[in-house]
């Protein structure tokens, strides 16, 4: 940043540098460099006869890292009715998850929602909201063109594992 960039150039190169090493610095490679032990869980309830090239969950010392769930009953098929129940089943699923690997929906701190039609917005939430009883994490939500098994919502969190 001399005092001939009038156009502010550095300054946008400048900031974009420092947030990638920001970005960087925060990322699980990081976390795992520092010592951290990690420890990746394998998928159990998968839709019939698929091998899931990702792990249903990943702890980076107290940190859980859930993979993005949709709809499904405990034989792998999306359950039927859409968003509402879809979502409940999500939730259902994710609240196993969190307590099988030492967590809680009170320990979740940021979640990332899909939604394949936006205007579903409103029901998706109707449906969330009953299961974060002391607060609501962090959250972001998109919507998609096309999610796995035609699903109409996928939910991804992250939670703090253990007191």
């Amino acid at each position: 940043m001399g005092s001939n960039d009038s156009s502010g150039t550095g300054a946008r190169v400048a900031l974009a540098a420092a947030l990638a090493t920001f970005a960087a610095s925060a990322s699980v490679p990081a976390i795992a460099a520092a010592g951290a032990p990690l420890e990746f869980y394998k998928v159990e309830n998968g839709p019939p006869g698929m091998t899931l090239p990702f792990s249903e969950a990943v702890r980076a010392g107290d940190m859980l890292y859930l993979a993005g769930m949709v709809g499904t009953d405990a034989s792998g098929k999306l359950v039927a009715g859409g968003i509402g129940p879809e979502t409940k089943q999500i939730m259902e699923n994710l609240g196993a998850s969190l307590t099988k690997h030492g967590s809680s929906y009170d320990r979740v701190v940021q979640c990332t929602v899909a939604l394949a039609d936006i205007k579903e917005w409103p029901a998706f939430n109707e449906a969330y909201k009953p299961f974060f009883k002391e607060h609501f994490p962090a959250r972001m939500a998109f919507a998609a063109s096309g999610l796995a098994l035609g699903a109409r919502v996928e939910v991804q969190c992250n939670a703090v594992v253990g007191k």
